[in-house]
């Protein structure tokens, strides 16, 4: 495939852009070469600047779950769009799309809608403070929450050592509120509880990690963090920006049974377009101003043209009850036939997967937590990455990212993906 028209696209965009993009993990650092311009996109495939087509695993890195251009998310935008595209007034559709998400996704009261993931984070980072009157938060290695001052935080030197900050701009003092904890192990979250008895007001995580690779819970393991937090009197904050309305309806406390105090919502639940939530029970909720202390605001929160796409979108998937169904058996087909690849060849490999999001990673070990999925081969992972994209097939470029599959990806998608990976795993 050539890439000319994406190549003087990225140099143009160098002159006027901080490295080119607008989100680091464009740029292609971990795995080389020059990020690829999309032109268009439409159901399971991406077209570039250069006129190649591409089977898409990103999917907008996980917005996109019933495929690019999805005609009915496409219309509702339209036509709002024709009305006004913002007012900074309250509007109908705000309400429509808040009573169905309640309706969707069990033990929440009330949602308030921001305009991404990050801002989803934070808020509910300082409501859980407020509510608590309380400093301190857990997060866990290698789990993401967006790019806010609170979550920028590398481990210490301990299971109870305060995080120190690994991005110039973020002080001492916001690190020193943040303790860093291991995913998957319980035992670590309990010592740092019983070090900071009275002091934490939440514990923040990804129920099924996605920006380490795809990283499932331990089985047991957010149950027995669920009662840890009950124990200290910590709110358990769940960050479904990936998970939420993509593992199951109700994401992943319906799938897995837990009921978090407060849950993060972004990606499938703005349609594509940028929209976050944050939403809990209702005596918490009660916290937020207007009614409450807890101040949180935003110029064009809750717009209408996001509003469109993410009330259509998720009632899109309220009516088709099949389709978590056939994304499992889409994933778990794609699973089946990289392993039967990878199995066949020379190279080291793990796979995880949860329901539709799945990674594959360079290494035989089981990989459960930040450590263990930096042993992966990075080298293998970036002509991985390279030979796929010359056969058709784009994935995240980085092996610390998970895939996600929409059902706009058809069987054939899958077997020429498969196909594929046999042809790309004999290079590496």
């Amino acid at each position: 495939m050539l890439y000319q028209r994406s190549s003087q696209l990225f140099i143009e965009a160098e002159k006027v852009i901080p490295g080119g993009v607008n989100s680091p993990v464009r740029a292609f650092k971990s795995v080389g070469g020059t990020p690829i311009f999309v032109k268009s996109a439409k159901g399971a495939y991406l077209y570039d600047e250069d006129g190649n087509r591409l089977i898409d695993y990103i999917n907008s890195w996980g917005p996109m779950i019933l495929g690019h251009a999805y005609q009915p998310v496409v219309d509702a935008v339209i036509e709002k769009a024709k009305l006004g595209t913002s007012f900074g007034m309250p509007t109908e559709i705000e309400t429509q799309i808040a009573e169905l998400a309640v309706a969707m996704v069990p033990n929440i009261d009330k949602i308030r809608f921001v305009n991404s993931g990050t801002e989803a984070c934070m808020s509910a980072v300082r409501l859980a403070r407020g509510f608590t009157l309380r400093d301190k938060i857990i997060k866990f290695k290698g789990c993401y929450h967006g790019h806010s001052d609170s979550f920028l935080i590398q481990a210490g030197s301990g299971a109870v050592t305060f995080g120190s900050p690994n991005s110039p701009g973020v002080t001492e003092g916001t690190a020193k509120d943040t303790l860093l904890a291991t995913y998957n192990d319980i035992e670590n979250v309990r010592a740092i509880f019983k070090a900071n008895p009275t002091e934490i007001a939440a514990v923040i995580i990804e129920p099924v990690a996605g920006n380490m690779g795809c990283v499932p819970p331990k089985e047991g393991f957010l149950q027995e963090l669920r009662s840890v937090c009950d124990e200290f009197g910590a709110l358990l904050i769940f960050d479904e920006v990936m998970t939420g309305f993509r593992l199951a309806r109700g994401g992943a406390q319906e799938l897995f049974g837990i009921k978090a105090d407060l849950v993060t919502f972004g990606k499938v639940i703005g349609g594509g377009l940028p929209v976050g939530a944050f939403a809990g029970r209702r005596e918490i909720m009660d916290y937020l101003a207007p009614i409450g202390p807890v101040y949180q605001a935003g110029t064009l929160s809750g717009n209408p043209l996001a509003m469109a796409a993410g009330l259509t979108m998720l009632q899109e998937i309220e009516k088709d009850k099949a389709l978590f169904e056939r994304l499992e058996q889409k994933t778990a087909y794609l699973e089946k036939g990289m392993r039967e690849v990878l199995s066949k060849s020379n190279v080291d490999f793990t796979i995880n997967r949860v329901g539709s999001m799945i990674s594959v990673f360079f290494d035989e070990r089981e990989v459960v937590d930040f450590d263990t999925a930096g042993y992966g081969n990075n080298d293998k992972f970036k002509k991985f990455f390279h030979g796929l994209i010359a056969e058709g097939v784009y994935i995240a470029p980085s092996s610390y990212e998970t895939w996600f599959i929409t059902d706009a990806l058809t069987y054939e998608d899958l077997d020429f993906t498969i196909k594929a990976i046999e042809k790309v795993v004999v290079t590496l």
